[in-house]
C-alpha cells in the first residue's frame, strides 16, 4: 500500500491512496510484467473536494545485465510502461500514454550493510492532446544506504522537463528524503517493509506542488 500527500498552492491537497505495484507476473527469467493497483485520488480545495480513480497502468520488464553481490552487484532493466484511461472523470488523462524506461543500478557492500546507486531514465508519449500534456522526460536517481539489517535511508532527486504542451520549456526538481525499515520478520517468510519521505521542490525555479509526504507498507513473501 502507498500514499501520496502532495500540497499545492492556494490550500488545495492532492492525494493518491493506494497506488501500488498490484499483481506482478514472472513469465520467464528475465521478464516481468506488472497489472497495477489504480489509485484512488482525493484532490481537496479550501471550497470542494473530488474523489475518483486514477487510470490503469501496465508495465513490462526487461532485464538485460544483471549480478548479485558476489559478482559485481549492478543492474540495467529497460521498461515499457503503458497508462489507460479508465480512471475517472477528474483525473483520467483520456489518453493512452506510452513511456519507455532505462533503469540501472550498482551497489556496493553486502547483502547486510552496503550503499548503492539507481536511476532511471524514461520519457512519456501521449496518443493525443500533446498540445496540452506535452511529451514529458523524467531522470530520477536515488542514494540509497542499508544498516543495520533493517534500516534503508535515501535520497532521490526527480527532474521533469515538458516539451511541448501547456509546460513547454520548463523544468521540475522534486527531492525525496526517506528511510525504509524491512525486511522485519513477522512469521514464517512473511516480512513486513515500512517507508516514509518527505518531498520538496526548493530547488526548483517551477513547481507543480510546494511539499509532500509520501508513506509505503508492504509485505513480502
Amino acid at each position: 500500500y502507498d500514499q501520496i500527500i502532495q500540497n499545492k498552492a492556494g490550500g488545495t491537497t492532492l492525494t493518491n491512496n493506494g497506488g501500488g505495484k498490484g499483481l506482478e507476473l514472472i513469465p520467464s527469467e528475465h521478464v516481468e510484467v506488472i497489472i497495477g493497483q489504480p489509485g484512488y485520488m482525493s484532490n481537496q480545495t479550501p471550497k470542494t473536494t473530488t474523489s475518483g480513480w486514477a487510470d490503469e497502468s501496465l508495465l513490462m520488464k526487461y532485464r538485460f545485465l544483471s549480478a548479485n553481490e558476489e559478482h559485481g552487484n549492478y543492474i540495467v532493466t529497460g521498461f515499457m510502461g503503458v497508462s489507460l484511461p479508465t480512471g475517472s472523470t477528474a483525473f483520467t488523462q483520456n489518453h493512452t500514454v506510452t513511456t519507455p524506461t532505462l533503469a540501472v543500478g550498482k551497489g556496493w557492500g553486502t547483502r547486510d550493510q552496503g550503499v548503492n546507486v539507481q536511476s532511471t531514465y524514461s520519457k512519456s508519449f501521449p496518443s493525443g492532446n500533446q498540445n496540452i500534456f506535452g511529451e514529458p522526460t523524467v531522470w530520477n536517481t536515488s542514494f540509497q544506504g542499508h544498516f543495520s539489517n533493517y534500516f534503508w535511508p535515501e535520497i532521490e532527486t526527480s527532474l521533469t522537463r515538458w516539451e511541448g504542451g501547456l509546460l513547454s520549456g520548463k523544468d521540475q526538481m522534486v527531492v525525496t528524503y526517506g528511510i525504509l525499515f524491512g525486511r522485519i520478520p513477522l512469521e514464517g517468510r512473511t516480512r513486513l517493509i515500512l517507508g516514509v519521505g518527505y518531498q520538496t521542490t526548493n530547488m526548483s525555479g517551477f513547481s507543480t506542488f510546494g511539499n509532500g509526504w509520501v508513506t509505503s507498507a508492504r509485505l513480502a513473501f
